[in-house]
């Protein structure tokens, strides 16, 4: 472990840069540099994760692992279509949110499956570090470190580090997403976006508009493959078929020209021979899609989620008591505590940010006189 000054300094440069409001893929580059300095890697993966459901929505390479994508599905199968009590849905699950794979497996790395058939064969790593991301809204993202065969496995001392540096990266993350710069232009419409994906993982269909909607997601150099946030839906997918899971699988994106796309799957059924097939759609978020996660990103508590919602269909004060059944002084009281959390001054600018910086600004309209879009 560096030196307890080194150790100082970085964590001070990584609370700054979580603060310092940048776009997604600045704040990771530039918080993963700081993070080398006290504890050193080969290569590391930065994800974002859509906090509904803990499946990976985009992943950032360094090191060894920049432009080698081609296990990134094998990855997404493991990770989501298996059991490993240190994936990412199990740590979050657990509690247990830093895990270094030689430590939890004693040195025996063969008892992790995304060490013995993927990490040690493909890429010659010998431990991985890694760490979730979490609030109390959900899981925003994650970090795997790796070390090579020459390396030290992750001490004790440095998995304590990445711990207490964790807050700041979830707060990074959280702000770099909604810092993304809105394209003002419509999309060009290529029809349908669908992907059909048959029992052994392979794309049988595809139509134009799910290609384009995947080369947007990849467009940024040194971003993984967005095929494996569709083998993540896939795997989830299987799992709601087989009642393991309560609900169909979704994920929220957001695309590096910051557009918000959801991406939904569902198992065909159907005949014997479709058994195991899975359905994915893509398409643009719905802006109620896009608000629930901009308030959580602000960390918003759920009553404060309401007043916004109201706020966004142009309510005023007065009208919001009315509905929720509070006096107009607990309304005032509920808004400033938003307009901190947003880092507004008013609703007019609520309303721009919560929305329009998110959704609208690419339809081609402004913020009328009274906080709301005008064509």
């Amino acid at each position: 472990m560096a030196s307890a000054l080194a150790v100082g300094r970085a964590r001070s440069d990584i609370d700054v840069i979580s603060r310092a409001g940048l776009p997604l893929h600045s704040f990771m580059d530039e918080a993963v540099a700081a993070l080398e300095n006290v504890v050193p890697f080969v290569a590391a993966c930065v994800s974002t994760l859509d906090p509904a459901t803990t499946m990976v929505s985009s992943a950032r390479k360094m090191g060894e692992l920049d432009g080698r994508n081609e296990q990134d599905v094998a990855w997404s199968q493991i990770e989501y279509g298996s059991d490993d009590p240190t994936s990412i849905t199990e740590l979050v699950k657990s509690g247990r949110l830093v895990v270094g794979l030689h430590h939890a497996t004693r040195g025996v790395l063969d008892r992790s499956v995304r060490m013995s058939d993927l990490l040690l064969p493909y890429f010659g790593f010998q431990d991985e570090a890694r760490v979730v991301f979490v609030d109390r809204t959900g899981a925003w993202g994650h970090i795997s470190l790796f070390r090579g065969d020459d390396d030290t496995a992750f001490d004790e001392d440095e998995l304590g580090f990445l711990a207490a540096v964790a807050p700041a990266f979830t707060r990074g993350i959280r702000t770099g997403l909604l810092a993304q710069l809105t394209r003002t232009e419509a999309a060009p419409q290529a029809g349908p976006a669908v992907l059909v994906v048959d029992a052994h993982d392979r794309i049988v269909q595809s139509t134009p508009g799910a290609q384009l909607h995947l080369a947007r997601m990849s467009a940024v150099p040194g971003m993984g493959d967005p095929l494996t946030s569709v083998q993540a839906l896939v795997s989830g997918a299987r799992r709601f078929a087989r009642g393991e899971a309560e609900r169909m699988p979704r994920i929220r994106v957001r695309t590096s020209d910051g557009v918000w796309l959801v991406l939904h799957a569902a198992p065909l059924g159907g005949t014997a021979d479709r058994a195991g097939d899975v359905v994915v759609t893509i398409e643009e978020a719905r802006p109620q899609e896009v608000i629930d996660l901009v308030a959580a990103a602000f960390e918003l508590t759920a009553r404060e989620r309401e007043v916004v919602a109201i706020v966004l269909r142009g309510a005023d004060t007065r009208e919001i008591a009315a509905e929720m059944h509070l006096s107009p002084y607990t309304v005032q009281d509920h808004l400033k505590s938003i307009f901190e959390k947003a880092g507004v001054a008013s609703r007019r600018e609520l309303v721009a940010r919560v929305y329009f910086d998110q959704y609208a600004p690419r339809m081609g309209g402004d913020i009328g006189a009274s906080g709301w879009y005008t064509a």
